[in-house]
């Protein structure tokens, strides 16, 4: 049986990666816009993030349980569920903007979009927690946490902070004022710790289905990197040399390196 603290501590980290999307709005305490380029790049930064923490870090951990067809088809879940969770919800796309003038259900609506975009990176928050209290980690406030679910909220939390300066640039042309654009990128990630909690609840008390979860968790992450997250940051970019494609490339080439110690894990 898995202690209530151990659900709360996932809980916390779950939300700790909520929280860091309002750090995307804080710049706008101190500088009226971001450049293009500077966007470009955080993106970027962002997308190596999350490619290397799928690829190193969950596929590996994933190889390390399971089979290579079991992590495959994992990964081909994950990518079917996002797409199919886009299909169904393809005329409810949200435009930040509608945050402030939206009613009750309108904002259902919203966490309901919202959480197709990220509650599959509080999945790999959670199922990066498997291990949690076993041997193997490192001692955390009392925990004993896996390294990989240390490098895993590390990189969604960077990863949140590009999403929610994108979420803030409109909020901001509206006038609206700078704590409640933080609180509006924070509400963007709310999927996330209660993601983080359910798979690691389902891969505790399911244990032969892990393999399957790193898979899923790694399937739909790059998927968003590579069909949202690529395509946002040369669609800003598109006014740079070059399209901004080194800039982009520079970015995720560092956000790489900056997970490169999964490899050692």
């Amino acid at each position: 049986m898995v202690a209530f603290d151990a659900f709360a501590f996932v809980f916390v980290a779950g939300l700790v990666t909520a929280l860091a999307t309002g750090v995307g709005a804080l710049p706008f305490f101190f500088f009226d816009t971001i450049s293009d380029r500077g966007n470009v790049a955080l993106w970027g930064f962002a997308s190596g993030i999350m490619l290397a923490a799928s690829l190193f870090g969950l596929v590996g951990e994933g190889l390390a349980e399971g089979t290579p067809v079991e992590i495959g088809i994992g990964m081909l879940a994950g990518v079917t569920l996002v797409v199919l969770a886009h299909e169904v919800l393809m005329d409810a796309e949200i435009d930040p903007r509608q945050y402030e003038e939206a009613d009750f259900k309108k904002l259902v609506l919203i966490l309901g979009v919202l959480t197709v975009h990220s509650f599959p990176e509080g999945v790999a928050v959670g199922v990066s927690f498997a291990d949690l209290g076993l041997e193997g980690g490192t001692q955390l406030f009392g925990f004993t946490v896996p390294l990989l679910a240390v490098f895993m909220t590390l990189a969604i939390s960077i990863h949140n902070v590009p999403e929610g300066t994108a979420i803030s640039i409109p909020l901001r042309a509206m006038g609206v004022s700078k704590w409640k654009m933080v609180w509006w990128a924070v509400f963007s990630s709310l999927p996330q710790p209660i993601g983080a909690v359910a798979a690691f609840a389902f891969v505790r008390y399911a244990r032969e289905f892990l393999p399957y979860g790193f898979g899923f968790a790694a399937g739909a992450m790059i998927y968003l990197v590579l069909s949202e997250f690529i395509p946002e940051a040369l669609e800003t970019g598109r006014d740079l040399p070059s399209g901004g494609k080194p800039v982009l490339a520079g970015g995720i080439a560092l956000g790489a390196l900056l997970m490169a110690p999964l490899n050692f894990i």
